[in-house]
């Protein structure tokens, strides 16, 4: 520990689709702030060799410490910003918000899915499926598109899934719609997505035993994807902040190792 603890410290997790930032002041959250990526890059930074992000006009000052972590870690002004690397941050984003030691974080973005296993504080596995939509966040929104429902109302349905095979996610919209063609009803398609999302994480977790899940990303805000997890599990935690925990874990990272 060090006496950056009792300052304040930004966080800022650099998404592909969305920027997340959190502000601590004496290890308590502060503020919080999402922006689109676009937006973000356009409206609150400038370029001069390297991005400089504009801290007043997303309304921070006076910060003692700055961390970055995301996609775009690496093009944030270093002489403000120290980076870090995605599982670290989730890891430590995980650890200050569950209070645990021993656990397996399944974390699931928009483009991508963390798996990694901590003891005692540690990670000790980790895997990482950054090459197949059909198991992140973006399938699930391209197939409420196509069933023209808000992406908060997909979640609502798990029972009695109808049976999708495509294990693509541009192929899977095209038999979603044959689907709908057959004249099956909302509930059961809309319970088949979420199980079928469900059916490709599934491999990815069995080679990770353990008996807590902790769950963050923008998909942990899926009950029904939730809710298939907790018969694998003798515990199954959503994060309170779950879209959020990689700003955290920045924030952690500099109240107890910068």
């Amino acid at each position: 520990m060090n006496d950056i603890t009792c300052k304040k410290i930004v966080g800022i997790d650099l998404g592909s689709r969305e920027v997340k930032i959190i502000v601590t002041e004496n290890k308590k959250i502060i503020l919080r702030k999402k922006i689109s990526t676009v937006s973000f890059y356009r409206d609150y930074c400038q370029y001069q060799d390297k991005i400089i992000v504009d801290l007043k006009k997303l309304g921070i000052e006076d910060v003692d410490l700055a961390v970055s972590t995301g996609y775009g870690r690496n093009n944030t002004d270093l002489s403000m910003f120290k980076p870090i690397n995605e599982i670290k941050a989730h890891v430590y984003g995980a650890l200050a918000q569950s209070g645990k030691k021993d656990f397996i974080l399944l974390d699931i973005g928009g483009q991508d899915v963390k798996i990694v296993k901590i003891e005692k504080g540690l990670t000790t596995d980790l895997d990482l499926n950054d090459k197949c939509a059909a198991s992140c966040g973006r399938y699930l929104e391209n197939m409420a598109n196509v069933l023209e429902v808000p992406l908060d109302s997909l979640s609502n349905y798990s029972k009695d899934p109808v049976k999708l095979n495509s294990t693509c996610a541009v192929f899977s919209e095209s038999e979603l719609i044959g689907k709908i063609a057959e004249g099956i009803s909302l509930d059961r398609l809309a319970a088949g997505i979420n199980y079928s999302m469900y059916s490709r994480l599934r491999p990815l977790l069995t080679k990770f035993r353990g008996n807590t899940l902790i769950v963050s990303g923008g998909v942990a805000k899926n009950r029904a994807i939730i809710e298939y997890l907790k018969s694998d599990y003798t515990e199954v935690k959503v994060l309170e902040d779950p879209q959020f925990n990689g700003a955290i874990g920045c924030c952690y990272y500099g109240e107890n190792f910068i």
